[in-house]
């Protein structure tokens, strides 16, 4: 057979209202250690039966015999455990029996609201819950009733030799309700369900009856709507709507507001990082990060970069790697004749034959001959940024076109055209022939003339 399903949990409609509740200790001499223990007890298991919290009930424990000492205000613990672990600390003070005192140290000291007693306007109930086994050793009734009308509700226990008039003369009204008696501390712990119907309330919330769209608080008899943190309760009083912190203007950043779970953040506009105060905001250093990618030169632009290049450099299409201008391809230089990029900038040179003028630009011809580097024997002769070699009158080049020869008659006349070689021979051969017998006709006659010009002297 299948398993039983296990019993659910009953719903319980009856909690706690939320209190502001001080417990008032009494802890003469008169009240034995092994007793005070039970009074701690009895304190505990009244903190199990109630909802501690902050939103719901908060609990103080005002210690008191002679002197009244205060063990933990309201605005101390707002757990169970926490609660229930400093009641266990609690010691007794082992003197005389000033209940008067305690009850006026309760109404200015505990339920202020510095203390942590909430203000008048919440209508949280204020409860003290007195318990002694002795005659107060001081009026009660006057500071009782002063703090009655301060809005304190006071419920009175007795103990054993407790004086019931006194106690009857602390209560709240109805006096039925409010003043309990017990034999003994061994049986105080059975007031503890008679003080958790007194302050149970129908528990609306758990009901499930409710339309609250996030929380649920119960009062009495009844229950109010509340959101979560970060949320404000709408004017309907049932849902809830984010909180536009932002929009409130009470932020401090410097750029902009970001609402954050009913709280806020700051950040900042592009190209701007949050500084480590998280308020104010500095340009980002793009270029510092290295996260660019420029080859040359990172230039921050407005929270973003750009690139650049070192100069004689361009910035390529691509807006990130450089090029070496060709600023002779640009038609800016001003040579002559040739132009030559150099490191992003250029130099002029001159074609062969000529050489570059000091401005630097332009260009004259070679004097080859003048430089005294050719080797042409007799004349040297400039060409086109070159030179070539000649010689005097009389003399004729050689084969290499470098030294010369002297000029001979043969070598004259065999410079004469090939077809008229023969002619030219015999020309020459007549004229030699014609020569000779002149020169000898020469000789004859001026042997002749020398034998006249002798006959003559001899006359």
């Amino acid at each position: 057979a299948p398993a039983p399903a296990p019993a659910q949990p009953a719903v319980h409609t009856c909690k706690s209202r939320p209190l502001d509740l001080v417990f008032i200790i009494d802890s003469s001499r008169s009240v034995r250690v092994e007793e005070f223990e039970k009074v701690k007890i009895f304190l505990s298991k009244m903190i199990d039966t109630l909802d501690i919290g902050e939103r719901a009930t908060r609990v103080a424990v005002l210690n008191y015999a002679s002197t009244v000492n205060i063990e933990f205000p309201l605005r101390t613990y707002f757990d169970k455990a926490s609660v229930k672990e400093a009641v266990s600390r609690i010691e007794p003070l082992s003197a005389g029996t000033m209940t008067g005192l305690a009850i006026q140290t309760a109404m200015e000291e505990v339920f202020a609201e510095e203390a942590g007693a909430r203000p008048a306007s919440l209508n949280i109930p204020k409860v003290a819950i007195i318990v002694t086994d002795g005659h107060p050793q001081d009026q009660v009734q006057e500071i009782a009733d002063r703090a009655q009308a301060s809005g304190i509700e006071i419920y009175a226990v007795g103990v054993g030799r407790a004086d019931i008039q006194s106690l009857r003369l602390m209560a709240s009204e109805p006096l039925d309700e409010h003043v309990s008696y017990v034999e003994t501390y061994d049986v105080i712990g059975k007031l503890t369900s008679k003080f958790k119907e007194t302050f149970c309330d129908v528990d609306m919330c758990a009901l499930g009856t409710h339309d609250c769209e996030q929380v649920c608080v119960s009062t009495d008899g009844s229950y109010t709507c509340d959101c979560y943190e970060g949320f404000t309760l709408n004017p309907d009083r049932k849902s809830c709507s984010r909180v536009d912190v932002c929009g409130l203007g009470t932020h401090d950043c410097e750029q902009l507001c970001v609402n954050a779970d009913g709280s806020f953040r700051c950040d900042c506009y592009e190209g701007y990082t949050l500084n480590p105060d998280r308020k104010t905001c500095s340009r980002v250093d793009v270029c510092a990060l290295g996260t660019h990618d420029c080859e040359q030169l990172c230039v921050n632009a407005n929270g973003s970069f750009r690139c650049d290049c070192y100069e004689g450099y361009t910035l390529n299409p691509d807006k990130k790697t450089c090029s070496r201008p060709n600023i002779c391809a640009l038609g800016t230089h001003d040579c002559q004749q040739i132009c030559l990029n150099i490191d992003g900038s250029y130099g002029c040179d001159c074609y062969e034959g000529y050489t570059l003028n000091p401005d630097r630009k332009t260009c004259s011809r070679v004097d080859v001959c003048a430089q005294g580097s050719h080797d042409c024997q007799q004349v040297c002769v400039n060409t086109d940024g070159s030179y070539s070699c000649d010689c005097y009158e009389g003399f004729t080049l050689n084969p290499d076109k470098k030294t010369c020869s002297r000029v001979t008659s043969s070598s004259l006349l065999t410079t004469e055209e090939s077809c008229k070689c023969e002619a030219l021979i015999t020309f020459q051969n007549t004229i030699t022939s014609f020569l000779e017998t002149l020169s000898t006709k020469l000789d004859e006659m001026s042997d002749k003339l020398q034998t006249y010009q002798y006959g003559q002297e001899l006359v």
